[in-house]
């Protein structure tokens, strides 16, 4: 059995172009993304990564850091120098959990707290910078989503089963 190949489709070869790849196409609008946020978080004194974790304690308030792991999609080898780093700034605080000594929490001190109120300019100028209306902003961002939950899903089919 053959799988027809709509008429609109380009030929097999074309296929292997670069522009024709979208995942290049995410990468390198990721790469222009972080070339913005770079500028705009400077004067917060953050990097891009940095942001993401303080989105996620500004959100969430005190975190286990195996939580924000999973709310980040980092594993602990790239999440525990990044809050080292918001440590050393005196953005953040981590210590045991009292109910749990195997588990960190990260929390926010009072200096990471206060910055929330100038990151609230972030979203509306990385927003500004896109060119799109607010409405197109939301539907990329569900086409993402739907996307990620899409190859999440295919790469678990993909996975080796070990039972």
């Amino acid at each position: 059995m053959t799988t027809e190949v709509p008429p609109s489709a380009p030929p097999d070869e074309e296929w292997l172009r670069l522009d024709r790849q979208i995942c290049f196409s995410l990468h390198a609008a990721s790469r222009a993304f972080n070339g913005v946020y770079r500028v705009v978080l400077k004067e917060l004194g953050l990097t891009y990564p940095q942001y993401l974790v303080m989105l996620v304690l500004w959100e969430h308030g005190d975190t286990p850091v195996k939580r924000l792991g999973e709310h980040l999609r980092l594993d602990s080898g790239t999440l525990s120098p990044l809050l080292k780093r918001l440590e050393a700034a005196g953005l953040v605080h981590r210590e045991r959990s009292a109910r749990d000594e195997r588990s960190v929490e990260a929390r926010l001190t009072e200096e990471g707290a206060a910055l929330r109120e100038r990151a609230l300019r972030v979203p509306h100028r990385i927003g500004t910078a896109t060119g799109f209306t607010v409405d197109e902003i939301r539907e990329l961002r569900a086409r993402l989503d739907r996307l990620t939950t899409a190859l999440d899903a295919a790469a678990l089919e993909e996975a080796p089963d070990c039972g």
